[in-house]
């Protein structure tokens, strides 16, 4: 499939069935997200696979929003490795994010169906999932196989015409 074929076709899924994804799948999501850049190529990005009933149970307890996904990856960064730019902004955020952005694209990739998750509180997500102290919660990453009859919201292909979102300077 084309790459802008794959990005308009990827859409939020909500509801999955109960089937774990393949390791494959799983290595496959992780290496894209290993390559995607950071800053400085300091690669501050701390993903946690859960998979286990307890897991999933602690995921549960932080968001309502796991939809049954048998899988979900908390994506996050070091604190004490992130680069911070000259007005003290930590570029942690921002790497996780385009982490997060390549995982989502490799899922879909490889038939695998994901949603990003930001209905949480993230200090509350690191302390119950035990996380050190010094790891930034991002994101949280369902990913599975779409239950059947799921299908994007209705709004998924209303799209801006360009000139209402960019401007040439």
């Amino acid at each position: 499939m084309e790459f802008k074929d794959l990005a308009k076709a990827r859409f939020s899924c909500r509801k999955f069935i109960d089937k774990q994804i393949t390791k494959e799948q799983l290595q496959e999501i992780l290496e894209i997200g290993r390559i995607a850049p950071t800053a400085k190529n300091i690669q501050e990005q701390r993903i946690f696979v859960v998979q286990t009933p307890e897991g999933l149970a602690k995921i549960d307890e932080v968001t309502p929003c796991r939809y049954g996904a048998p899988t979900v990856l908390v994506v996050g960064y070091d604190k004490d490795e992130a680069y911070n730019y000259e007005d003290g902004t930590c570029g942690g955020m921002e790497d996780a994010t385009i982490v997060a952005t390549h995982m989502i694209l490799a899922a879909a990739n490889v038939g695998v169906d994901s949603c990003w998750l930001n209905r949480f509180n993230p200090s509350t997500a690191g302390k119950v999932l035990g996380l050190p102290d010094n790891v930034q919660v991002v994101m949280l990453l369902d990913l599975g196989y779409a239950a059947e009859g799921v299908v994007p919201a209705p709004k998924h292909d209303e799209k801006k015409p360009l000139e209402e979102t960019v401007k040439y300077l």
